[in-house]
């Protein structure tokens, strides 16, 4: 396995698959964040209807 990875980095192509795998990544964790700092305010406007109903 660490052999592969090592083949990859050495070859342009893999460099080119371990560069969209870090960007995949980042943007896995934004919507991660994205979605954690809106869950709370739906969950908060949810309960705010619920209450005025």
């Amino acid at each position: 396995m660490i052999q592969m990875v090592k083949t990859m980095l050495r070859n342009e192509k893999g460099q080119g698959m371990v560069e969209y795998g870090l960007i995949l990544a980042l943007v896995a964790v934004g919507a991660i964040v994205g979605m954690g700092a809106l869950g709370d305010g739906v969950a908060a406007q949810l309960t705010a209807l619920v209450a005025a109903l």
